[in-house]
């Protein structure tokens, strides 16, 4: 007997519920967060497991590679495409999990990418690098507020970052107003002293990656950028072409149109965050140092906004890194923004 397995995955249960090819219930239970007992749970059943399908939530990484290494076929779900039927008057847990192993028994459940472990990692490293940058960027910001607050005076974030204790002692401000000056800027030292160690560690796994070789030779993108959107992408062989890559960059339009009129947009959170920040700094500095693109936005900022002017240079540098990353071939502006 053929059986499908679905599991609604929470932060301390797990939901597993088990059909059969004529969509009977064979297995349903809730069970506690513990890979055995899930394991355990899913050989109990009287039949072959086609498949294991997971709740893509923030805490999966567990479950998939422990069902993985057990030798279960795992689909990670892609909750923002699943819809459940509007006229239920009833939906919990358990008919969430059956919904999921209905759609697996049907062939035609909304599925994402299963990043491999070990890249993953330095991927997740490479996340936690952007963290801290930006709690670093809270602490510059929060000595620029208490120097204006104080002061009427402003300070750039390089010279905060050149600033030393007698910088700071020499200010005409009460003692406690240069206590918090000096513990922003310990503050900001240590996540300064990390997010360079983590720099290191990533580049020296990262640098001799085809992809991030390529991905150099693209004006606006640096090493950071070039980093995020290699190791966010992962295996270009998983997009179809080059506009389902822009689309998952989160560089496309997101309209929904009827008779020439907008009548709403789509899911403009489907895709990945981190490469629609990426593309969207990486135009910015394009348009900045790269002649051939900046007239061409210069002329797209002639028919329409800066803002759309900017995301059409996203969503043509998206475009154009699919092809960098896939083949190798260095970037060619006159090609892209001919």
């Amino acid at each position: 007997m053929t059986l499908y397995a679905a599991i609604d995955l929470h932060s301390n249960n797990s939901v597993l519920c088990v059909l059969d090819e004529t969509d009977r219930i064979v297995y349903s239970k809730r069970l506690p967060n513990d890979l055995g007992v899930i394991e355990k749970a899913l050989l109990s059943c009287p039949g072959e497991v086609r498949g294991v399908a997971v709740e893509s939530t923030y805490n999966w990484y567990w479950l998939v590679d422990g069902l993985q290494d057990a030798g279960f076929t795992v689909h990670l779900v892609n909750t923002c495409a699943v819809k459940q039927y509007d006229g239920l008057k009833h939906s919990g847990d358990l008919d969430d999990a059956r919904h999921l192993a209905h759609l697996l028994r049907l062939g035609i459940l909304p599925t994402g990418h299963i990043y491999p472990r070990e890249e993953r990692a330095l991927r997740d490293l490479l996340r936690k690098r952007s963290q801290l940058v930006r709690q670093r960027t809270s602490q510059i910001l929060s000595m620029q507020n208490l120097l204006a607050r104080n002061l009427g005076a402003r300070a750039s974030g390089n010279e905060i970052k050149r600033w030393t204790d007698a910088d700071i002692a020499a200010m005409p401000m009460l003692p406690a107003q240069r206590l918090a000056l000096m513990s922003n800027r310990a503050v900001m030292d240590c996540l300064d002293d990390q997010v360079k160690r983590l720099e290191s560690a990533i580049l020296s796994q990262a640098r001799e990656r085809a992809d991030y070789q390529a991905l150099n030779t693209v004006p606006g993108i640096g090493k950071a950028l070039a980093l995020t959107i290699a190791l966010e992408s992962g295996d270009m062989d998983r997009f179809a072409d080059a506009g389902h890559f822009a689309s998952y960059a989160r560089t496309v339009d997101s309209r929904r149109e009827s008779n020439g009129k907008k009548k709403g947009s789509g899911n403009v959170k489907c895709g990945n965050k981190h490469l629609a920040w990426a593309f969207i700094e990486a135009a910015h500095f394009a348009v900045r140092y790269d002649e051939t693109i900046r007239r061409w936005f210069q002329k797209k900022c002639s028919k329409s906004l800066q803002v759309v002017a900017t995301k059409a240079v996203a969503h043509k540098l998206a475009r154009a890194c699919f092809h960098v990353m896939k083949t190798g071939v260095p970037f060619d502006a006159a090609r892209a923004f001919g």
